[in-house]
């Protein structure tokens, strides 16, 4: 890692990085994320009132059991659903990832989040700031634990993508609405990875080239299914820069 950056290389040769959130932003969001809590438990117990007058005891323990269960529960919903972000971390721009550059999966959200509770001992994330702030990527007992970073996404640039913006034909667009589709499924994170693969290829030997564009072609073949015709004849290589030119060519007419 080079400053406050995560970087990762692939077996290929390729690297990516990611700028490393700021303990001012995380906890900006945290912040957030408690208030959307509160506000939660807080429409609960006015739900619950009319019962807390009948059993006042089981009232106020199942609105501490509501608190809690939101809490963790609240983190491991919007992180699974929203790839990494909740609604704290998405106002701030910021987005859990795993630390190998990978996508989550679903042990590691329930495991950040359920360490979650040591990280704020003795009180408001004392224990996972001193954490962040010793550490070599600034990541709390519960990244550690589940081997996360929490990054921050930079404004968006509009790349050359000349060579690739002039193919004259694309199969792809002949159905629009998966193509609307997949830029709707694809994250920054991802589109930018494909990129980068597309405009440094001819640094990559053959055969790792091979693999890493044949690994590019099952993960957004994954995300939308196009039919079989449109994929007919080509190579991985050239299924990713057609997924390039679509998810790109908006911003590239803009500049134009």
């Amino acid at each position: 890692m080079t400053g406050r950056r995560l970087t990762v290389r692939t077996p290929e040769g390729v690297e990516f990085s990611w700028p490393l959130a700021g303990p001012v932003s995380r906890m900006l969001a945290v912040i957030i994320d408690l208030l959307c809590v509160g506000t939660a438990v807080y429409v609960l117990n006015r739900v619950m009132s009319p019962f807390a007058a009948l059993t006042r005891d089981w009232a106020t323990g199942i609105a501490i059991l509501l608190y809690f269960g939101l809490q963790i529960g609240y983190g491991i919903a919007f992180e699974w659903i929203w790839r990494g972000q909740t609604i704290g971390k998405r106002v701030l721009r910021i987005r859990v990832i795993d630390g190998e550059g990978l996508r989550l999966t679903p042990g590691q959200i329930i495991l950040r989040n359920l360490l979650r509770a040591v990280d704020t001992l003795p009180m408001f994330y004392g224990v996972g700031g001193l954490t962040c702030a010793v550490t070599r990527h600034a990541q709390r007992l519960g990244d550690l634990a589940a081997n996360t970073v929490v990054i921050r996404h930079q404004a968006a640039v509009a790349p050359e993508l000349t060579e690739t913006l002039r193919q004259r034909y694309n199969t792809l667009r002949q159905w629009p609405h998966l193509c609307a589709r997949l830029r709707q499924r694809t994250t920054p994170d991802e589109a930018g990875a494909a990129l980068q693969a597309i405009l440094r290829r001819e640094e990559i030997d053959p055969s790792p080239r091979l693999e890493l564009f044949d690994t590019l072609a099952r993960h957004f073949q994954q995300k939308v299914e196009f039919p079989a015709e449109a994929l007919d004849g080509l190579s991985s290589e050239q299924y990713v820069r057609d997924v390039v030119q679509l998810l790109f060519e908006t911003v590239a007419k803009s500049r134009g």
